[in-house]
């Protein structure tokens, strides 16, 4: 086994298109990695071997031809349970879907398989994708690689596990309260939540989704660099007519003033002082590459957060049978924490969420407009230990507490990218950068400057 499983993406790539490396070394690396880690992790819960080498052997068949295979030539990645791949089960990890086979690739898998990605597994999720920890009746517990007293985060904690350990260099997750961002934070990765209509989505192995996850939830990478997260995206984001909610948008769109506002502790919110050192090592950098940074109040997150609360629970009362047949004790109880504080809407209640968030969505373009970046806390506490959620109703509420803006972002449809900053003492530690929709392009600029001071993310080697 060569070392490539600690590459980055862009460098797997170039190195494959050049010949100094065939996709099939690099898939067997890969594949090696995952059988010496996945193990005590956890990460990868789906695995087809001979299906991985296939696609690799096709790369490299490609570009013998004089072919070329795609910008993501050679490079593992890996998909999250509750997203369809032909021939997998889509399960989101549950018990009850342990057999429900997609028969075509979600939109999303689709344009990662075109650019010459190699799926070398599909990642664990909690039961439902409700929870920021990653552990369900089906396919057991994950673990965090840097520290395994830790959540590695959810939903996507198997995504984010597994990047950490050197398994895939990009891996796929979705967003609908923190469920990209929140791993990456927890797993010292960079992970982007995109604008929602940047990323076809779709599951044609179950019904549409509701009004909810419409309007919220979306698929985008996580990956051990901002270069590696912006190029997975750009692979993600072409179009599709499976989704309605695609749009067309580019992904560079023109320069802005380079104006950040630091928002440190929003609307109140309990902060660490890690995480504050956090923020001002991130603003510290952007101020000397020559961006201007003001601390700034900005409109406010808990509103958008609550509007959050109420569309996505909402919809979970629809399954709200499904979760008594799952049986799964964590996503009943936090089922049952979360629609506690979200009463059930009807008709007219549903009408003035959908118009409150109209609002809140102006109030932030308008603040954008003035300070095209935000910089604020992913979360406000160092990531959990593990099941912290569900061990008192208390413990719940600091955690709903520290995720504020996790849960906000969705309901605003902007992007989010979260950039690590490295160890604070024996947990990882990062901050989050925010902007106007469909402007990734900015996020990715001044997530680069951060990056270059903190250092890129490595390959964690787990005991």
């Amino acid at each position: 086994m060569t070392d490539s499983f600690r590459w980055q993406a862009v460098d797997i790539a170039a190195q494959v298109r050049a010949g100094e490396v065939t996709a099939a070394r690099v898939a067997r690396d890969h594949l090696d990695r995952i059988e010496a880690v996945n193990p005590g992790l956890n990460a990868i819960v789906q695995h087809d071997p001979d299906a991985a080498l296939q696609a690799a052997e096709a790369v490299d068949a490609a570009l013998a031809r004089g072919d070329d295979p795609g910008p993501l030539a050679g490079v593992p990645v890996t998909i999250k349970v509750n997203v369809d791949q032909a021939g997998c089960a889509t399960t989101n990890g549950l018990t009850l879907q342990r057999d429900l086979m997609a028969q075509s690739d979600s939109p999303v898998v689709a344009n990662l398989r075109a650019a010459g990605a190699v799926i070398v597994g599909r990642t664990n999720t909690p039961a439902f994708s409700m929870r920021w920890f990653t552990e369900n009746g089906l396919h057991g517990r994950t673990l965090n690689p840097r520290n395994a007293a830790l959540t590695p985060g959810g939903s996507s904690g198997g995504a984010a596990s597994a990047v950490a350990a050197g398994m895939c260099a990009i891996a796929h997750g979705t967003d609908i309260a923190g469920s990209i961002r929140y791993p990456a934070y927890a797993c010292g990765l960079q992970g982007i939540r995109p604008t929602l209509g940047r990323v076809p989505a779709r599951n044609a192995s179950g019904p549409d989704r509701l009004l909810g996850a419409q309007l919220m939830a979306v698929s985008g990478p996580i990956a051990r660099s901002v270069a590696d997260t912006r190029m997975a995206l750009t692979a993600m984001a072409v179009g599709s007519t499976e989704d309605p909610w695609w749009v067309p948008a580019p992904l560079e769109a023109g320069a802005l003033p380079r104006r950040v506002g630091l928002i440190a502790a929003p609307d109140g919110m309990p902060v660490a002082p890690e995480v504050t050192e956090a923020l001002d090592r991130a603003a510290a950098a952007l101020r000397a590459a020559g961006w201007h940074v003001d601390t700034v109040s900005g409109p406010g997150f808990r509103k958008a957060a609550d509007i959050n609360a109420q569309l996505w629970m909402a919809e979970a009362r629809y399954t709200t049978d499904m979760i008594a047949r799952e049986g799964d004790a964590a996503a009943q109880f936090v089922f049952a924490r979360m629609t506690a504080d979200s009463p059930e809407m009807d008709l007219p209640a549903l009408m003035e969420a959908l118009r409150a968030r109209v609002g809140v969505q102006r109030d932030w373009a308008r603040f954008l407009a003035d300070y095209p970046v935000v910089l604020c806390p992913s979360s406000g506490m160092l990531p959990f230990e593990q099941d912290l959620d569900i061990r008192s109703e208390a413990d719940f509420d600091r955690v709903m507490e520290a995720q504020l803006i996790q849960r906000a972002l969705p309901t605003l449809g902007m992007p989010g990218l979260a950039v690590s900053t490295g160890m604070a003492g024996d947990a990882p530690c990062g901050v989050q950068l925010i902007a106007d929709r469909f402007r990734e392009d900015v996020l990715f600029r001044a997530g680069a400057v951060i990056e270059a001071a903190c250092g890129l993310p490595t390959v964690a080697d787990p005991k």
